[in-house]
């Protein structure tokens, strides 16, 4: 049954003092993270996390460790993701946490579970650093899931270790839709050999699973530990990390009351009668690093680094705490030039490992910004600082509106990190996405070195609409009262179709998915139903009752 009782907030900020469920240690260039959760370290009563099945909480550490080994372990230049448990790699979500769940929450598990995968494999295309999938036993689900968002899976031939997929045969859900996409687009599967795969739920073991590309190697269990570490530091000899002292991760702390999160750069207001939010990004002040010395000086506190890691935070907060919040105001405030001197030096800079770890902190930001499921509407008036990498949260929204009033001038601007240095998940800029139509205009715009005007803005279409200052009020009013009246199903499917346009990449076939399909089946009685697959599981003697038409 889902759940009826309110819960407290997810806090989505931990440290690896105070993990439960992971085991982060450091061997030179090789970094090893180990998947050792407790059963009774659920984020929420009713349920225990046996063979290493996971929450949530679960993977708001994994996240963290992520995060962490990329900003404050610049030595490390590979990652073993292992189990301590004997014959169990891990079991995938926990099924009796996902049964008790509302809906929302299983959805947003699913988006934060792909979007923290995500990042490992961002860390090897970027950052440099390999990661290895360990499987001393079984992996089945999620947890096969988080093997295929590794480099290499390498799997111990014991006559136990096996991957599976085992959601369609026995839950009547998705594997999170991350791991059929990443099956047949990442690892190549050919389509019949995964259809016989997803329907073995007692799942595939050495040779086969080799010959059928599901892992890339079985080692026997007698050379298993020496073979992984091996091909470990095989695999950092690649890497152009450099070593030497990382930059610690500050906790970000924001001041929280009933209707606000105030940090230091981002006040997140809540108006929850309206169920609207206003999204507030200050740029930077005082002088910002321009020598990676300076930055590496700056640390956690380079604007560019701890202003998108508060915007991260906040939209979490929204994502998972705040549901019935149906529209963001999105605004900024502060000097736009402040925000090109800082842009500029991180995109000059970004062969520096940590400034090209700061541009990813904001390119993964932005993205997540991109797949929140609220209506995104961008407000740009006097005093805003919508330009180069705050430009593109005006980007993001579904619509901008923008004064034209010469008595309070405003102006919005590009800069060098608009040119495709903070893709989204399509692979585009957002400039490229926007001008499909005309794809040389996203070119021709960058070359422009000055502001644009309101007039100017609307001509060149990097805005929506530029009322003046007597139409202003009203228009931005109507616009978000007109949205208050409309479906929130119907207006998360329309924005998550309208917001990918272009070509498809596993990326956004992965949240496309997931906001279709997950959000349809994980509503329908055949799996969350009083007789479903998903609401019985583990209950001896009932068996599901599925409606049969096929739609």
């Amino acid at each position: 049954m889902a759940e009826t009782t309110p819960q407290p907030p997810v806090q989505f900020e931990t440290h690896p003092d105070s993990y439960r469920h992971w085991r982060l240690a450091f061997d030179g260039p090789v970094a090893r993270l180990t998947m050792a959760v407790r059963e009774d370290g659920g984020l929420r009563p009713g349920y225990q996390l046996k063979l290493n099945s996971y929450d949530l909480g679960v993977d708001i550490e994994l996240c963290d460790a992520v995060q962490r080994i990329r900003f404050e372990h610049p030595e490390v230049r590979a990652v073993v993701l292992d189990s301590a448990l004997q014959k169990i790699f891990c079991a995938g979500a926990n099924i009796f946490m996902l049964a008790s769940s509302g809906h929302p929450f299983k959805v947003n598990f699913c988006k934060f579970t792909n979007e923290t995968r995500l990042a490992i494999e961002d860390a090897s295309a970027h950052s440099g650093i390999k990661w290895i999938a360990a499987l001393n036993g079984t992996s089945s689900g999620g947890g096969y899931e988080l093997a295929l968002a590794c480099d290499e899976i390498l799997l111990a031939d014991d006559g136990n270790a096996s991957v599976s997929l085992p959601e369609v045969a026995l839950l009547g859900v998705l594997p999170g839709t991350g791991g059929l996409t990443r099956v047949v687009d990442k690892r190549l599967v050919r389509r019949d050999i995964a259809d016989v795969f997803c329907a073995l739920p007692e799942g595939v073991r050495g040779k086969r699973a080799v010959d059928w590309r599901l892992v890339d190697q079985a080692i026997p269990k007698s050379r298993f530990d020496q073979a992984v570490r091996e091909r470990a530091l095989e695999l950092a000899k690649g890497s152009d990390r450099p070593g030497g002292p990382g930059v610690r991760l500050a906790p970000i702390a924001p001041e929280v009351t009933p209707t606000a999160r105030r940090y230091r750069h981002v006040t997140l207001g809540l108006d929850r009668s309206r169920r609207q939010a206003t999204l507030t990004v200050r740029g930077p002040t005082g002088p910002q690093p321009k020598t990676p010395a300076q930055f590496l000086e700056a640390g956690g506190d380079a604007w560019a680094l701890r202003a998108f890691r508060e915007l991260d935070d906040a939209l979490l907060q929204l994502r998972v705490n705040e549901l019935e919040i149906g529209t963001v105001l999105l605004h900024t405030e502060g000097d736009p030039r402040a925000v090109l001197e800082a842009d500029g030096a991180v995109a000059e800079l970004r062969g520096h490992w940590f400034v090209r770890e700061i541009l990813g902190q904001m390119r993964r930001t932005l993205k997540r910004l991109d797949l929140t499921a609220r209506t995104l509407y961008a407000a740009i008036e006097p005093g805003s600082c919508f330009a180069g990498s705050l430009f593109e949260i005006a980007l993001s929204a579904d619509r901008s509106y923008m004064l034209d009033d010469p008595a309070r001038a405003t102006a919005v601007q590009l800069s060098a990190l608009s040119a495709g240095l903070l893709p989204m998940s399509n692979g585009l800029s957002r400039l490229q996405s926007r001008f499909l139509h005309d794809p040389p205009r996203a070119g021709r715009l960058l070359e422009r070195r000055g502001p644009f005007s309101a007039g100017e803005a609307l001509e060149a279409g990097l805005v929506t609409f530029a009322p003046d200052g007597i139409d202003w009020d009203d228009e931005l009013r109507l616009a978000l009262e007109e949205r208050e009246a409309l479906s929130p199903d119907a207006l998360t499917g329309m924005e998550a179709n309208l917001r990918f346009a272009g070509p498809e990449t596993m990326e956004s076939k992965i949240f496309g998915r997931l906001s279709a399909w997950q959000n349809w089946i994980f509503q329908r009685p055949n799996a969350v139903g009083e007789k479903g697959a998903l609401s019985l599981y583990g209950q001896k003697g009932q068996r599901p009752e599925f409606d049969w038409r096929r739609t």
